[in-house]
Parts: structure tokens; sequence; C-alpha cells
């Protein structure tokens, strides 16, 4: 297959609210929820495609011609580029009956650790999800990230517990899911978090923790000041509050405030490889990309995961070579075009 052939397969088999557009900016899903759009107006997710879209890079070919390596450490893992696959719940509700969140776990966690990289895998209201999610991380060596809801304590205990007995060895919780309509009102209950409580399951946990859903310098602080080993900067794609900046706009002065005093990632409309770069560039140390490793699965399973992958890539490596940089670790701010 080729990745046109994986949208074009993902076209016969999403929706009917997920259109498997070719480029996911989320302008046709707008404010569709059930389905892939943001809350209220639904123009926070097309904004935050846009705001990379505003960034330009500084072309320079001048330089050594030798290969790019667009390798990334993380956690004590090495993996094929800075890029991430974001969690993705409730799959069937929103984005086709295709595959539900068991099915789609099972196939991503694996596939994306063949390709190199690792996923991101997010869990709802049913148990299973989080256990099973857990259970496909161990046998692929680890490879993986759970990413928990802000769950009550004793849930988030237990939760935490199984999965790392099942080989979890890192743990990821969206912070920012308090706001998501169908967590509201449920038993057991879920909701924000204080510096505190997050302190408590971080200690008890004891292993790196990333709390996703900053979106600003005293969040990042906070996170810090709770002992989390990284931070993605995120505002889950529109999707838990209307109206707040996008990714690209608050990613630059949490950069400045905690930059190397822990990790940074960020999400929220990257889409491609050239993306990537200017996240990099603005001081992230990796992306996570969500709604189009849904696209890529749908239409083209384990190999579509791999095609997005390559794809990235090679986009990442081609920008990289033209911007005159080797290695991530060339990749600065001066990269950034600065009218």
């Amino acid at each position: 297959m080729t990745y046109q052939e994986v949208l074009a397969a993902a076209r016969s088999c999403s929706g009917p609210y997920c259109k498997a557009c070719p480029v996911c900016n989320g302008k046709a899903c707008g404010s569709i929820m059930p389905g892939p759009g943001a809350k209220g107006t639904g123009t926070v997710a097309a904004r935050n495609y846009e705001a990379w879209q505003q960034i330009c890079l500084n072309m320079d070919t001048i330089c050594e011609n030798k290969p790019v390596d667009t390798t990334f450490t993380f956690l004590g893992q090495k993996y094929a580029l800075p890029v991430f696959a974001g969690p993705v719940g409730a799959v069937n509700l929103h984005y086709g009956d295709k595959y539900d969140d068991l099915a789609y776990n099972r196939i991503l966690v694996p596939a994306c650790a063949q390709a190199g990289i690792a996923a991101f895998t997010g869990e709802g209201s049913n148990p299973q999800v989080f256990r099973d999610a857990a259970r496909a991380i161990g046998e692929a060596g680890s490879l993986g990230i759970p990413t928990v809801k802000p769950w009550d304590r004793d849930t988030l205990f237990a939760k935490l517990d199984e999965a790392k007995a099942a080989g979890a060895k890192a743990f990821a919780m969206d912070i920012d899911a308090a706001g998501l309509p169908f967590l509201k009102g449920l038993t057991p209950p879920a909701g924000s978090k204080t510096v505190e409580e997050l302190r408590e399951i971080i200690e008890y946990i004891q292993v790196p923790f990333i709390l996703k859903g900053i979106m600003t310098v005293r969040g990042a602080e906070k996170a810090l000041e709770a002992g989390a080993a990284g931070i993605v900067v995120s505002n889950h794609g529109g999707r838990v509050q209307d109206g707040v900046p996008t990714t690209a706009q608050v990613l630059p002065q949490i950069v400045q405030a905690v930059k190397g005093k822990m990790s940074i990632l960020v999400d929220g409309g990257i889409r491609n490889g050239v993306d990537v770069c200017k996240a990099l560039a603005l001081g992230a140390d990796a992306v996570l990309v969500a709604r189009p490793y849904v696209t890529a699965l749908y239409g083209g399973g384990a190999e579509g995961v791999r095609l997005l992958t390559e794809k990235l890539q090679g986009e990442l490596a081609d920008t990289m070579a033209m911007c005159g940089v080797h290695s991530l670790a060339e990749i600065t701010s001066d990269l950034i075009y600065r009218p």
C-alpha cells in the first residue's frame, strides 16, 4: 500500500463523523462530538493546525553533505524519530465501528514498536481498555506509555498497579480530561488534581510520570513541583475547552520556563515532518500525533501505522537536510524565521 491508498481505504470505513481528510486540519469535523471535532465553536483544532503553518523555517544548504540522523532517546529508550502516536479513546464512537479501543490498541502498540516509535494509549470508562493496553505494551517490550484519566485516588492506584505489573515502565495522565463531557458524573469520579495529589500519585508509582494537558508556564511549574518527568503541551485537540490558545503559541514560554528540568512534548495539529521540525526548533523534545494515526490504522492496520511513521520520518529528514542540520541536537530556535 501507499499512504494515499491508506487514506482512501480509511474513507470507506471511518465515520459517519470522521471523513479521513487528505489533511487532518479540523475543518471538516468542526464541532462534531461525538466525532473527532472540537468543543463549542469547534475552532481550536483548526487553529492548532493553522498555527504550525504560520511558522516558517530558515533554509540553508551551504553545509556538509552527510546523512541526517533523526534518532531520539526518551526515558532511556532509543526511537527512530521524536514522534509518538497520541492517546485516543472511544475510537468506535468517534471514528467508526471497525475497531473498538481494545482492538485498536492491540494493533497500534506493536505496530508503533515495529516502526521504531511508541504509542501513548488512551482509555475511557471501560476499565478493560487500560488493562489491555498495558498488557499490549508489556508484550511489546514495554514500548508504550499508557495514559490514565484523572480518576479518584483508589481507582488510580489500582489501575497503575495492574498496568505496572503488566510491564508498563512509564505512565501519563491527561489531566485536562477532567473537561471531557463523557467523564462528568461518572462512578468512579474523575476531575482535576492538586499538586499534592499528583505528587502522591507520582511518588506511589515510582516510575516516570508525564502530565498531558499543560498550557501555561504556571501549569508546567506545578507539574515540575509535583515530580513529573515530563509534560505534554496540549489542549486536547480543542475537545475539553473552547477559546484557548494553540499549542504552538504557548510552547515557547513554557520551554523558556522548564527546559532542561523535565521533558517537554507537544501535540495539537502537527501533521507532517516539517511541523515536527518546527516544534523541535521551538524547544520541544518530541511530539505526539493522534488523529492521523487513527486514520492510518483504520485504513491500513499495522501497515498504515508503518507508512505514516515512514512518511513523517522522511519529511523530517528532508527538512533537516534543507535547513543544514544533521541531528536533532543541531535543531535550535535559529531555524525559525523571524521577520
